[in-house]
């Protein structure tokens, strides 16, 4: 019988310039599901309501009519009391408003994840459940899950890159024509102290143009990608490692802040979330984005930092043909935080007919970006206005977007087209305009003003407008040096050298920090220990601080506007140490090719010999983190991170932690207890599933069920007793079947030798309950026997192994949420299962 969920594949992708997709997220859609049920209250997305019309399951959005009060987050002072009291508000908010909501489809058994950002809660369900959630008061829409796609529009001309980043390159067409090396030249301003993001594909952090801009870099040969680079679509490493698997982010985020010439605001720092898989971006996805855009959080979206937020989002993408306001809940959220947002205009455009905008870039709220050539002609793709969504101006202004070169993963440029290209001009030159003007960070109305000032005026009104102000060329084209021209010049320019106390030699990648009342300011030195920095007048706190140097601290310095200050600072060697030590399992057994790594140190990581010893290469005096991963196959053994202070020689014994997922399962190898099957389970054949009573309640991912399924392919299901036959896959995915507990996944067959029985042993309040497999048939021929036992005292599962030919090498083994956005996995496809051994997992304590 045909699979029908293939394993995920990472493949490359074609890179594009626009996004098209079906419909919309978050909108109010048009007909509701027929039913003869009393009429809903909330309007049914037509595509859902057709998903679900032939008995089947889908996934969709509810979206929720109470709106977070932002108004709080709109009066503070600095970015980083913005972006937490935005986050606050949101998380708070749809915390209260989704209570209710959470509870019914808990009662319902119905898989759901919530979002903050725009109220809205993730559901897969069938036709019964879209109807019930539509009745409900508290419900404006329920919308199917949908996904955009890049368009094609790619012109390759690429080539190697220069082994280093470089300021004296000549600018690129587009960089030039808005006169951004202009800024470079007369203000000394080239990004310092701002932050940059794109929700894209992804970057390749470490291409020689991008690398040293990325947030990420410590400045020491090492990296962190916690809070700097998110990828909700789990196309990237496990392990956070940036990636782009299409090429377009990479692309974009050249053009904001690439060396070489190629960005607008070469010394601006970056980071990114990939929102879209590669040449797609599900709904989900961008939503899950756009939260992280406003609290930055670690590579497993735990413990969000919103006041590690950038000051500026690039958004190269949009709904083709759309005409409902999609994202304008994020894009209220990132405004009332102080985070600028550009929006590509979209590539509908045919040189003539209006209305061709796309949304997001086609709302009101959103700043959306037209695109022209090199000869100063709009491109024959950009979209114009007025806006099909709510009839306003569009374009708001015009960049260059026609054969533009920038970065390209591979370490390579490439050249695109599209109002994609377009949009990162924009982005770019706000973070020169805040730069050069601190005193407008945040402020969103006043930037977009003076942009729109700036603009050169384009007489164009056949869509409509005026000749300074029209839907061909919005405000006009890009002008930076005008509008910094015209923005406030009370900044500070602070300025100075970084040098060794012995020998006075210049220290590169040193980070200089300035704390005041408008919050934290950060730069790093270049190859001659130079920096600056431009900030409003006021008291600040200065650090320098970089490795194999003592940090030194400025503190009470006085900045007075019209008085520029000249700051060098000498910093003192300091030694170097030896860091050894010795790994353990979480069993506390010596392991063996784990990597160690010391995280802010630029010294190689080593891996734990076979008996788990290690000895790094000397390391310099100063506060790190130590870290150590297991290599795969992982099983329970999860990372192991702490703070090393190196004051001398280091010897530490490193016990490995149990893995846990979000809701803090964890996993243990166990004792050995079989339980032998007692009632059978009608199941035969190749692809069979029975539902059976559980003697006591089992708490799943906080939902308690006195019932499940039990299928011949090793599965125990608590959503569906059949859904088909799906091919085993790494979890987690939110592809079906989810809410499972998998002890031997795999496309295993009952014959007239194989059983499935189930057992209960014990009094109440301590009894387990066992589900047995019994010689079930491989493909190969080969038979596994094997159960999943629950734990009615504390609510764990065991894993039970009495024979596996080839330890579960075709197979997966752990347990996914009802959702499909959270599991714990114990194996995939990795022969790691032995005979006679058991695998407990625990309930967490989140």
């Amino acid at each position: 019988m045909p699979k029908l969920r293939p394993p995920r594949r990472r493949r490359a992708a074609r890179a594009a310039a626009s996004m098209s997709a079906a419909a919309v997220l978050l909108v109010t859609a048009t007909p509701a599901i027929a039913d003869p049920a009393p009429a809903a209250t909330a309007k049914v997305d037509s595509a859902l309501a057709e998903a679900v019309s032939k008995g089947g399951d889908a996934t969709f959005f509810v979206v929720l009519k109470d709106k977070a009060d932002l108004s709080a987050a709109k009066k503070q002072r600095t970015h980083a009391k913005a972006t937490t009291a935005a986050y606050k508000a949101l998380k708070a908010h749809a915390a209260a408003s989704q209570k209710s909501l959470d509870a019914f489809l808990d009662k319902e058994k119905a898989g759901h994840k919530g979002y903050w950002i725009a109220n809205t809660v993730r559901v897969t369900g069938d036709h019964d459940l879209v109807n019930a959630i539509a009745k409900r008061p508290d419900v404006a829409s329920v919308v199917k899950e949908r996904t955009f796609r890049l368009d094609d529009s790619e012109t390759s001309r690429a080539r190697v890159t220069a082994d280093s980043a470089s300021d004296e390159a000549a600018p690129q067409w587009g960089v030039a024509d808005i006169k951004a090396d202009q800024v470079w030249s007369q203000y000394g301003d080239r990004g310092e102290g701002v932050v940059v993001a794109n929700v894209d594909t992804g970057v390749q952090f470490d291409h020689p143009d991008l690398v040293k801009q990325y947030r990420g870099n410590n400045g020491d040969g090492s990296f962190t990608h916690d809070y700097n680079f998110y990828d909700p679509s789990g196309n990237c490493p496990a392990d956070g490692t940036p990636c782009d698997n299409n090429g377009h982010g990479t692309h974009t985020m050249g053009t904001m802040v690439g060396a070489n010439g190629v960005g607008v605001a070469p010394h601006a720092k970056w980071i990114a979330a990939k929102g879209c898989e590669s040449d797609r971006c599900s709904s989900g996805n961008l939503l899950a984005a756009g939260q992280w855009i406003l609290a930055p959080t670690d590579h497993n979206g735990q413990n969000p930092r919103p006041d590690l937020a950038p000051n500026i989002v690039n958004n190269s993408w949009g709904n083709t043909g759309g005409t409902d306001p999609f994202y304008e809940d994020i894009l209220a959220a990132w405004d009332s935080a102080g985070i600028f947002e550009a929006f590509a205009a979209g590539n509908e455009g045919d040189g003539q007919t209006c209305s061709t905008t796309d949304p997001p870039g086609a709302q009101s709220s959103s700043y959306g970006v037209g695109a022209y050539d090199s000869a100063g002609r709009i491109a024959s793709f950009s979209g114009f206005g007025p806006s099909r969504v709510d009839g306003s101006m569009k374009p708001n202004i015009a960049a260059p977007g026609d054969d533009i070169q920038s970065t390209w993963p591979g370490s390579t440029y490439n050249s695109l087209s599209g109002t994609s290209m377009a949009t990162p001009h924009v982005a770019g030159a706000v973070a020169l305009l805040w730069s050069a003007s601190p005193s407008l960070i945040g402020n969103i109305a006043e930037t977009r003003r003076l942009l729109d000032e700036g603009a050169r005026d384009v007489d164009d009104t056949h869509c409509g407008g005026t000749a300074d102000a029209n839907n061909v060329w919005g405000e006009g084209r890009l002008d930076i040096l005008a509008s910094v021209d015209k923005a406030p010049h009370n900044a500070v320019d602070v300025t100075g050298k970084i040098t060794e106390s012995a020998g006075g030699a210049p220290v590169r990648n040193i980070t200089v920090r300035a704390t005041g009342a408008d919050g934290t300011h950060v730069v790093t030195t270049g190859p001659e220990g130079t920096y600056k920095l431009a900030l409003t007048p006021g008291t600040y706190d200065f650090t320098v601080s970089g490795y194999g140097y003592a940090t030194r601290t400025l503190s009470g310095v006085e900045l007075t506007a019209g008085e520029p200050l000249t700051q060098d600072v000498a910093l003192t060697a300091v030694p170097e140490h030896a860091v050894t030590g010795t790994v353990l399992d979480v069993s506390g057994k010596p392991l063996a090719k784990a990597a160690v790594e010391v995280v802010g140190a630029p010294v190689d990581k080593v891996a734990s010999g076979s008996d788990g010893a290690f000895t790094l290469p000397k390391v310099a005096e100063g506060t790190y983190t130590l870290k150590v991963t297991p290599a795969a196959p992982t099983l329970c053994n999860g990372a192991y991170t702490a703070e090393l202070k190196v004051t001398g020689d280091e010897n530490r014994t490193v016990r490995l932690p149990a893995r846990t997922d979000a809701a803090g399962h964890s996993c243990a190898p166990a004792a050995y207890s079989w339980i032998p099957g007692a009632t059978k389970v009608a199941l035969a054949g190749d692809e069979d599933a029975k539902t059976v009573q559980l003697p006591f309640p089992v708490d799943f991912y906080g939902v308690k069920y006195t019932s499940a399924a039990v299928t011949t392919n090793g599965l125990v299901n608590f959503l569906s007793p059949r859904i088909g036959d799906y091919a085993n896959e790494e979890l987690p995915s939110k592809a079906q079947p989810n809410g499972i507990v998998a002890p031997l996944w795999d496309d295993l067959t009952l014959d007239k030798k194989s059983t499935v029985q189930t057992a209960t042993t014990g009094t109440a309040g301590s009894r387990r309950f066992a589900v047995v497999w019994n010689n079930a048939l491989f493909g190969t021929g080969d038979r596994a026997t094997f159960e999943a036992v629950f734990d009615e005292a504390d609510g764990a599962i065991t894993f039970q192994y009495r024979s596996v030919p080839g330890g579960g090498a075709s197979a997966t083994v752990g347990i996914e949420s009802q959702a499909g956005d959270d599991a714990l996995p114990y194996s995939y496809d990795q022969a790691v299962l032995k005979d006679g051994s058991a695998i407990r997992i625990a309930q967490g304590a989140k």
